[in-house]
């Protein structure tokens, strides 16, 4: 699973546990509600600036909404590495 996609799993299930539609979120947000469908299935690379506005629309800190997204990507990357060493 991609980082975009553990990212858009991460802010559908928060956005759930404050029982907001898709709307209610991207109004709150001040986002487009197609944008953060398409973010929400991981099909966008969202700026800083957007993460920020999501976060604030569901009353938590930035930390907590990418909280338990990682790139495994380079978790690969630091074991193929220490084997060259």
């Amino acid at each position: 699973m991609t980082i975009y996609e553990q990212l858009g799993m991460r802010i559908a299930y928060l956005r759930k546990q404050k029982k907001m539609s898709q709307l209610a979120l991207s109004i709150e947000a001040e986002i487009n509600k197609n944008y953060l469908s398409d973010l929400e299935k991981g099909r966008r690379n969202p700026t800083l600036l957007i993460l920020n506005k999501i976060a604030n629309a569901l009353d938590c800190d930035l930390s907590y909404l990418l909280q338990g997204v990682k790139d495994f990507s380079l978790e690969d990357l630091e074991i193929k590495m220490s084997s060259i060493r």
